[in-house]
């Protein structure tokens, strides 16, 4: 570990760890990464609780790292602050900024060694109240990632596509609004557990064209009833020999991201920019359902969780390296 870290940050979710080891400006010196996510914690002699269960991972992985430089502030993010995680960070409510989730962390103090300092989760009240943990920080991470580049804008939709995917306006610098998709469980569970996926072939090369037919049909008069009188159309394009096994998950896929953005396209500023974040193919899929239906080419950023977990740490104080605050 270099005599320059300036901060250990982890990224602590529920099927893997990832630890950061970081130095001036928000670099990553040094990446570790673990599968013992918080659902898969170590287990054996001396592990008798849960809290000695994850200092026991923190340690497995980065360990030398804190005996090194015990002074090393230590942050994190992730289902790491859930209630199934190491100790519950409350959510945050709108609007909000990395000021606001800095001074918000929950904080687990750690015999002989620096506290853990937890990022909070954001909390979107109301009659159907919404809410993410993580992507909060991917949030952040991706404002750190356009101030640096000098591309800052007032206002700014960030799309973070994945299991759950979410949407988040953002002005100013903070979350205002957000809107979550289930959009990749969905995915997953028709597919893997209902009749569509007995015609399937699965782990085939990707059909760019049975995608791109798949976001015609959703965004389509064809469409215009929503996704559930879409979805059936997977089995009976097979049936009628009109779409290959093979092309039939692509084509589930365009339906699927196509009815999200069909939906989403009514709240959709043409002038705002929009930042997709997250996995590059999936991002690409998304790049080209927005593109299909008239919106700008998006950017497309990924590993911006470093830089939000630096983001939030500077707004706290708790970097060593001397540099402002930010909002």
């Amino acid at each position: 570990m270099r005599e320059d870290t300036a901060l250990i940050a982890l990224d602590w979710g529920t099927s893997s760890l990832r630890a950061y080891a970081m130095g001036e400006g928000g670099a990553v010196l040094e990446t570790r990464r673990s599968e013992h996510g918080v659902m898969h914690l170590p287990t054996g002699p001396g592990i008798d609780t849960p809290a000695a269960a994850f200092e026991a991972t923190l340690q497995g992985l980065c360990g030398d790292w804190l005996t090194a430089h015990p002074d090393t502030p230590l942050i994190a993010c992730g289902m790491v602050g859930s209630a199934q995680g190491w100790r519950e960070a409350r959510y945050q409510p709108l609007p909000a900024r990395a000021s606001e989730l800095a001074t918000a962390m929950t904080v687990i103090e750690r015999p002989g060694g620096q506290p853990l300092h937890v990022v909070p989760g954001l909390l979107q009240a109301g009659e159907l109240p919404n809410v993410m943990r993580g992507e909060e920080t991917q949030i952040a991470g991706v404002l750190q990632s356009l101030s640096g580049a000098g591309q800052a804008p007032t206002r700014l939709l960030v799309g973070l596509p994945g299991t759950h995917t979410k949407w988040a306006w953002v002005e100013d610098g903070a979350v205002v609004r957000f809107e979550t998709f289930m959009t990749g469980e969905i995915y997953a569970a028709l597919s893997q557990h209902t009749i569509l996926g007995r015609t399937m072939v699965p782990g085939s090369p990707h059909d760019e064209s049975a995608f791109a037919r798949g976001l015609r049909v959703a965004q389509s008069a064809l469409g215009s009833m929503g996704v559930l009188s879409t979805v059936f159309s997977v089995r009976t394009l097979g049936l009628t020999r009109q779409l290959a096994g093979e092309a039939q998950p692509d084509y589930l896929s365009g339906l699927l991201i196509g009815h999200e953005v069909a939906a989403l396209a009514p709240a959709l500023d043409a002038g705002m920019p929009v930042v997709l974040c997250g996995e590059p193919a999936l991002c690409l899929r998304y790049a080209t359902a927005l593109e299909a239906r008239g919106l700008p080419p998006p950017d497309i950023r990924a590993g911006v969780t470093p830089l939000g977990l630096w983001r939030i740490a500077q707004a706290a104080g708790l970097t060593r390296i001397p540099g402002s605050n930010l909002p």
